[in-house]
């Protein structure tokens, strides 16, 4: 049912606040030629195959004639992705049957440890019309070109690792073109109402 919370909301909005800053910084001045040259792809120019967490192969051409919304991140993500999973849930109970008209997906930087499995488990948290997907590095990575993402493998001290990227919502109409994004930080008031404008 739709409503459904998270149950492992961290509280460590330093750690998220530099992986946030980190990534959207990369994603707004990479090699920035021209306004043009951050925005994130029409989806229909976008090429890469990744795997839903129900096993299914899914295509940029798959999204085209629905409103998409999209997050990247990773199961294993102590606060940003909890965080912004919780919230697109809650915006998507504020939208009702409107709702099921988009498709909404959280792509994985994290493919060596995010199965579909792992994903379907960590999914079951949150809104159930959010689709996990991942893939193989390689497709992961067109996928973050197209939409303009940076993210990178960050070593700890204990052997193990976690993952920085870019931590924006984004927003493409029906036709594929790229909307808007809704920040990390930015006041969630403001996310409905653009969401509600890809819908209309």
């Amino acid at each position: 049912m739709r409503g459904r919370r998270a149950v492992i909301l961290g509280l460590g909005g330093v750690a998220g606040a530099v992986a946030f800053m980190l990534g959207l910084g990369a994603w707004r001045t990479r090699g920035r030629p021209s306004a043009k040259a951050v925005l994130p792809l029409p989806i229909g120019e976008m090429s890469w195959q990744l795997t839903d967490h129900r096993g299914q192969a899914v295509r940029p051409a798959n999204w085209l004639g629905r409103p998409v919304m999209v997050f990247f991140g990773f199961t294993w993500c102590p606060d940003v992705c909890p965080t912004t999973l919780s919230d697109i849930s809650g915006w998507l109970e504020e939208l009702g049957a409107d709702a099921d008209r988009m498709t909404v997906a959280l792509i994985s930087v994290d493919p060596e440890r995010d199965t579909p499995a792992v994903l379907a488990d960590y999914l079951a948290n949150f809104d159930p019309l959010i689709t996990g997907l991942t893939g193989p590095a390689d497709q992961i990575a067109r996928a973050a070109e197209g939409f303009r993402v940076a993210y990178r493998k960050v070593p700890r001290d204990d052997g193990d690792y976690t993952m920085d990227h870019t931590a924006g919502v984004f927003l493409f109409y029906a036709d594929g073109r790229f909307a808007s994004i809704i920040d990390f930080h930015e006041d969630r008031r403001f996310a409905v109402p653009k969401i509600r404008r890809i819908l209309s």
